[in-house]
């Protein structure tokens, strides 16, 4: 990308953000910040527990996320945030305007398989369902691009610098 955007990963769980986040920072040499970093305990607490989190439960975390995008505005930067409704992304450009969005998009059952053989993750499977079931794909009024899952992680952050790219043209 010619300029130093924001870089939003988003999608639903397991679909890589937080493998594909680093690696696209390290790429565009910025910054890598993790959303569920960004997570209240209450909220770590709830999903850990298979509770699907509430839009009110979501507004300070969106919050936060938002206000370190606004931080690195002209300086560049990539962060994971599931950003599954329109209204959550609508928040993030209203604290970083210039937020850039990849969402990482792929078929449910090679979702659903990752998420399986992860370690250590308080995002069960249980959940997938959801969170299917919440996400409004982009539309066309957004800024952003959609890159597909499938492949290893480096076949996917090359896709998504090319897409990137595209979209800086």
């Amino acid at each position: 990308m010619t300029t130093p955007h924001v870089v939003v990963v988003m999608g639903v769980a397991g679909t890589g953000k937080t493998t594909i986040g680093p690696l696209l920072a390290d790429r565009l040499g910025v910054p890598y910040a993790e959303a569920d970093d960004f997570h209240p305990e209450a909220n770590i607490a709830k999903m850990s527990a298979g509770t699907p989190l509430t839009d009110e439960d979501r507004l300070p975390w969106l919050d936060a996320i938002g206000a370190w995008a606004h931080g690195r505005a002209g300086l560049g930067g990539v962060v994971s945030c599931s950003a599954l409704k329109r209204a959550y992304r609508d928040r993030l450009r209203a604290a970083a305007p210039d937020v850039v969005l990849l969402h990482l998009t792929g078929d449910r059952e090679l979702i659903e398989d990752r998420m399986a053989h992860r370690e250590g993750h308080f995002m069960p499977t249980a959940l997938l369902d959801s969170q299917f079931a919440t996400l409004q794909p982009l539309q066309a009024d957004e800024t952003g691009v959609a890159v597909d899952v499938v492949g290893t992680p480096d076949e996917i952050t090359e896709r998504a610098v090319t897409a990137l790219d595209g979209l800086a043209r």
